[in-house]
């Protein structure tokens, strides 16, 4: 009786340690730093895009617009408002700026107590050390936009113009600012 159990333990045990021994278990792990391989094929007619780090998740990225133009017309009138706001001239400032603009920055001003309106307008615009890059104007009778970037705009940010008497005027208007006010 003895060997019978003596037996009996012997064939139980090697069960076990064969059945352990049956290979690699699947791997469940679903960690997106784990290295795997992505086991989906994507459409091929589908195009994907990969956020930046930073983007936080469920953030639409806005795709990157190619450059089809240096702003010929629009780059002289930006350049000339952060000339005016680096050298605090409100002569130079009015002569870039939209009347609505001008109006609405002077009235602001007033009621903040400020006296010079280019010294109030630089204290909110931060003035860059290089030149800001203008691109892709788009003028359309007497309303124009164009991107700009540099300064306070880390990407490219689309800024509207209008043409008062023959020169194009900053508006301060930006669809893409007013979205991010809005919530949009």
């Amino acid at each position: 009786m003895r060997k019978f159990y003596l037996g009996s333990v012997i064939i139980a045990l090697s069960s076990l340690f064969f059945a352990a021994c049956g290979g690699p278990a699947a791997n469940t792990n679903t960690n997106a730093n784990s290295g795997g391989q992505n086991t989906t094929s994507p459409n091929p007619n589908q195009q994907t895009q990969v956020a930046p780090a930073n983007v936080p998740a469920g953030t639409t990225v806005k795709p990157v617009e190619e450059t089809f133009n240096n702003a010929p017309t629009l780059a002289p009138v930006v350049h000339a408002y952060y000339d005016a706001l680096k050298n605090k001239n409100t002569a130079a400032l009015k002569e870039v700026l939209s009347a609505e603009f001008f109006a609405r920055s002077e009235k602001q001003m007033k009621e903040d107590g400020a006296k010079d309106l280019a010294t109030y307008m630089a204290e909110f615009d931060t003035i860059p050390d290089k030149p800001v890059e203008v691109r892709n104007e788009k003028i359309e009778g007497n309303k124009a936009v164009a991107q700009i970037k540099g300064g306070d705009y880390l990407g490219w940010t689309p800024f509207t113009f209008v043409n008062e008497g023959g020169k194009w005027k900053f508006t301060g208007g930006s669809a893409d600012l007013n979205a991010v006010k809005d919530g949009k």
